[in-house]
């Protein structure tokens, strides 16, 4: 976890980005266009020729709004066809003002009409997006490296990628509201510059100062949030800790509810304080430009309304000059602003698309050498050295060692004596240094992931427990054939399962776990042999088991490694246990400490060794003395 609140000082605006940083980040808009456009062509096209439909209606509202001013006025300044509506009817001096009432009226439903199909096509084409974006970020996150995941510095931006994938769909909505009102604007810069050019030069001054601080709040708030990722992280922990299932017995045991309570107020009270703090800087500064804003087009109004008294303007102009003032004021002022949110959101954008460019470190060869299926001679450690990423201590060096074909081998040493370390180099979730791993005396490097994986059945002692059924359960296992029922039924009856499932209301049907409804838990050993069975599953030419039976009690560990030892004839096998009983059964037994080979041979060549294995042995035993 992180420090408590307060120990990290928030940024200050010195600290945040520039504005020209924050515009160097406009180029990752041409990736975004790029994704939109692949994620549906024809949403995009559409909701292009929607709004440039919209963006013409302010100035043809404007203009016929100015003819029907105008021609009130002349209609006033007539000598009347008669006293009622039917004289002035029936003498067709009103034809003009009707037609230019309708075109009115066809001009607002239009509008409506295109607004609501503009939503529409928006929230469809934002949806497929988001999806798009989520369906990438996953595909890329299972190609990263493992050190990925034990990264903090990784997590860190993982999670501000995951953000950024559900959180920049505004963006969509702001680059075309851009564009509208770009082309909004040219035609009402082009109308009031045929009346009065000087009234444009007014324009900065009153949008100018409210654009240059919202950018610098932008900024801000941006810093803020990159700054307190881990802190945000930390809340999105203890939140989970403190209303899951998994953790709800030692929270309530333990009392740790008011701790967790009182640690998340206080961490989630600090990043309120700073997002408060910004708050309100930007709504003072804002309502002192927004008065800059409102005196600079009064001022304008003013000189408009002297014109049209002089008799230079008519009053249809001066509606028409009014409102399109009034209307550039504030449509400059959204697209400067909306640039500079632009550039704020593409900091967040690069906080996604650099995710994207993490790119992992093991990778299959060019040309990868086909798996040796069945393997004859075995597989060997070769003077194999290995450091964890970010750390100098070897977790394992100049370590040699044979595993021959069809032979099960026990790892045994205390926690951090390298066991794990060694099944991630075999199933290369890691390189090694130095040195090097091969099967068949081919380096694993030489062989493809897909194909190294495909023939290697693993199950951790953290297995997952997936809130699925159990027949999917079982078919994540070997996901090609999870539609396999007999292959999942054997799969199950060779890890003992299959009793388990047989009690289960719906059987292989039943929904494990208590995410969902109608979801039915399972022990902890009982899940144990739902993950056995994945192994199984694979029909996989190397076995590995780390810490297989650690849910299961002494008879139903007996009775699943009885079963394993007649299931892994002719296969090779791996096994990780700090139980004696079970490792006693392999082949052949290592003993690790440091990261190299204490002792090697069988249980009884070791218990008549009389070293380090016979001492733990004998301490295992005298407890069930």
């Amino acid at each position: 976890m992180t420090d408590l609140p307060g120990r990290r000082p928030p940024p200050s605006p010195e600290t945040a980005p520039t504005v020209r940083e924050q515009f160097q980040n406009l180029r990752l808009l041409g990736r975004l266009l790029v994704q939109i456009w692949r994620t549906s062509p024809a949403m995009t096209i559409a909701t292009v020729v929607l709004r440039i439909i919209a963006a013409l209606q302010p100035i043809a509202m404007l203009y016929v709004g100015k003819l029907i001013i105008d021609e009130v006025v002349r209609l006033t300044g007539i000598t009347a066809p008669g006293p009622g509506f039917a004289e002035w009817w029936a003498s067709g001096v009103l034809y003009p003002l009707m037609w230019l009432i309708i075109i009115e009226l066809v001009l607002v439903i239009g509008l409506d009409i295109v607004n609501r199909a503009m939503g529409l096509v928006d929230s469809i084409l934002s949806e497929l997006h988001s999806n798009q974006m989520s369906v990438e970020l996953m595909a890329h996150a299972a190609r990263l490296d493992l050190r990925h995941f034990e990264s903090a510095e990784y997590q860190d931006r993982l999670e501000r990628a995951r953000r950024q994938a559900a959180g920049r769909n505004t963006l969509l909505s702001v680059m075309f509201g851009q564009a509208q009102n770009i082309v909004t604007v040219a035609t009402l810069a082009a109308g009031l510059f045929v009346y009065a050019p000087w009234l444009i030069l007014l324009l900065p001054i009153s949008f100018m100062p409210a654009v240059l601080g919202e950018a610098r709040f932008n900024q801000l708030a941006y810093w803020l949030s990159r700054w307190r990722t881990p802190e945000r992280r930390e809340l999105e922990y203890i939140r989970y800790i403190g209303a899951t299932p998994e953790t709800a017995k030692e929270i309530k045991l333990f009392g740790l509810g008011g701790f967790l309570v009182d640690r998340f107020r206080k961490l989630a009270h600090t990043i309120f304080l700073e997002n408060t703090r910004v708050a309100r800087q930007r709504a003072f500064w804002g309502a002192i430009f927004a008065a800059i804003s409102t005196l600079t087009y009064y001022g304008a109004y003013g000189f408009i309304v002297w014109r049209t008294v002089t008799g230079d303007f008519t009053i249809g102009d001066l509606a028409f000059l009014s409102g399109s003032f009034l209307r550039l004021n504030g449509l400059f002022q959204a697209i400067l602003l909306g640039f500079t949110q632009v550039a704020a959101q593409s900091m967040y954008l690069d906080d996604l698309f650099s995710f994207f460019e993490i790119q992992p470190g093991i990778l299959s060869p060019e040309a990868p050498k086909a798996f040796p299926a069945p393997i004859r001679s075995g597989i060997r450690f070769e003077n194999v050295g290995f450091r964890y990423p970010d750390t100098d201590t070897w977790a394992v060096r100049d370590l040699s060692f044979s595993i021959n074909a069809g032979e099960t081998l026990a790892l045994v040493g205390e926690n951090g004596a390298g066991k794990t370390t060694i099944v991630k180099l075999l199933t290369r979730l890691y390189d090694p240094d130095e040195g090097r791993v091969t099967i068949d005396g081919i380096d694993l490097r030489e062989l493809s992931l897909e194909d190294i994986h495909s023939h290697v059945g693993v199950i951790f002692q953290d297995f997952i427990r997936y809130s699925l059924t159990a027949r999917e359960n079982i078919g994540v296992g070997r996901i090609e054939a999870a539609g396999d029922q007999q292959r999942i039924e054997t799969a199950a009856e060779q890890s003992l399962a299959d009793s388990v499932i047989g009690k289960l209301p719906q059987g292989y049907d039943q929904q494990l776990g208590r995410l969902f409804k109608q979801g039915r838990d399972l022990s902890g050993g009982e899940w144990q042999k739902v993950a056995i069975a994945r192994a199984y599953m694979r029909s996989a030419d190397i076995l590995i088991l780390d810490e297989p039976t650690a849910a299961l009690d002494a008879k139903a560990e007996a009775e699943v490694f009885a079963r394993f030892k007649s299931l892994a004839a002719g296969r090779t096998a791996l096994i990780i246990s700090h139980r004696f009983s079970t490792v006693r059964m392999a082949d052949r037994i290592l003993v690790l400490e440091a990261g190299g080979i204490l002792e090697a041979g069988t249980h009884a060549e070791l218990v008549a060794l009389g070293g380090r294995y016979a001492e733990l042995f004998e301490l295992q035993a005298a407890g069930y003395r």
